[in-house]
């Protein structure tokens, strides 16, 4: 597999919280928890073995865009992914609040 991007129009379940998400085909995390699925090598492409739940450790700020640092829990992987524009922005600035 390359490393380009794979658009993948999904929705799914949120395994953390339950909240059932449509995805845009760049979702890559839940909307109302921030929690994410060890799913992806590169993005996209459904090729990592893992599987583990993916847990929102930081929020960085860079070039005016907030990005959310996920790490796993079952092999310590970490990943850093956009916030999207519906993602609830308290959930941001707990994550945010927790790590300075």
């Amino acid at each position: 597999m390359g490393k380009h991007f794979v658009r993948r129009n999904e929705n799914f379940t949120c395994e953390h919280c339950g909240q059932t998400v449509v995805g845009s085909g760049y979702t890559n995390h839940c909307p109302t928890c921030l929690w994410s699925k060890h799913v992806d090598v590169y993005p996209g492409d459904r090729a990592s073995a893992c599987r583990g739940m993916m847990k929102p450790v930081r929020v960085e700020f860079k070039k005016g865009q907030y990005v959310i640092v996920h790490r796993c829990t079952t092999c310590g992987c970490e990943k850093r992914n956009k916030a999207a524009p519906n993602d609830n922005f308290d959930a941001i600035l707990q994550v945010a609040s927790q790590h300075r």
